[in-house]
């Protein structure tokens, strides 16, 4: 992260207390899918470990950060981490937003999942760069029109009261802490 989106974390959280926690996941295309789908580049399928992942950290990482208190949380990450956190505020209400910069929502069923769900967190940011679907990969290249929609599902949903989609320049790798952390930025403003 750049120091500046530290600083604006800090101000914004300033005497509020504040808890970043990341965690590491053994295998992306296992622990972050949420259900199982072909491989859409290489020869690894997505595995639909998702459920396991979200249980560790509603039932084991958060309890262990909070303890009994009362705290706001959101949950976010890049890429199909932020694809995962997506898919985590439509299945409990536990999250008070969400900022999903770069997610995969090429993934394939999701648009048809989000379109007959809804959302139980009050705020999502997406971001994407404006040249991740300019690619060969047919089921990649379908990440701009489906960030679109997601977008347009979320401004419909009643269960998200504020919904952000931000374009930034660049290809997928460029720049993802830094995307990353002006989703949370976004999220402590908007509270």
């Amino acid at each position: 992260m750049l120091d500046s989106e530290v600083a604006e974390i800090e101000r914004l959280a300033d005497g509020k207390g504040f808890t970043l926690a990341a965690f590491k996941v053994g295998d992306w295309n296992a622990d972050l899918s949420p259900w199982e789908a072909p491989p859409v580049f290489g020869s690894e399928g997505f595995a639909g470990g998702a459920e396991a992942t979200l249980k560790y950290v509603t039932e084991q990482l958060i309890p262990e950060l909070t303890g009994t208190g009362d705290a706001q949380i959101f949950i976010g990450g890049y890429s199909l981490a932020g694809f995962f956190a997506l898919w985590a505020v439509y299945q409990m209400d536990l999250f008070s937003g969400a900022a999903a910069a770069s997610p995969s929502v090429w993934f394939p069923g999701w648009i048809d999942y989000a379109e007959k769900n809804s959302v139980k967190a009050g705020r999502v940011y997406l971001s994407l760069g404006d040249r991740e679907e300019k690619t060969k990969n047919p089921v990649m290249r379908t990440v701009g029109d489906n960030i679109r929609r997601q977008y347009e599902l979320l401004q419909e949903d009643p269960g998200c009261k504020r919904s952000r989609l931000e374009m930034n320049q660049g290809n997928h790798f460029k720049e993802p802490d830094i995307r990353t952390a002006k989703g949370f930025v976004w999220l402590l403003k908007e509270n």
